[in-house]
């Protein structure tokens, strides 16, 4: 290939070319618990007291509270390291 040619190449692919945000870089979406994380905690709750059927609203509600609360720590944890960095 010519050096023309591979200049040519390159300009086309710089043209279109988009930066891809980082979702490493974006933790706000950290935050907020999936069901999914909701659902296999839930279930592992269901396991641990003996896998007994009646208390299913009851295993999701405190895989909530406990998923929220470690998410809100992650959260907070991630805004103090956000402003030291700024700082």
């Amino acid at each position: 290939m010519t050096s023309q040619a591979r200049g040519k190449r390159q300009k086309a692919s710089e043209v279109g070319a988009s930066p891809t945000p980082s979702h490493s870089n974006n933790t706000s979406g950290n935050c907020i618990p999936s069901c999914d994380e909701i659902r296999l905690r839930a279930y592992e709750i269901y396991l641990e007291r003996g896998g007994l059927a009646g208390k299913e609203l009851d295993d999701w509600l405190q895989a909530e509270r406990e998923i929220n609360g470690h998410a809100q720590q992650r959260c907070e944890s991630t805004d103090i390291e956000d402003l030291r960095a700024t700082s």
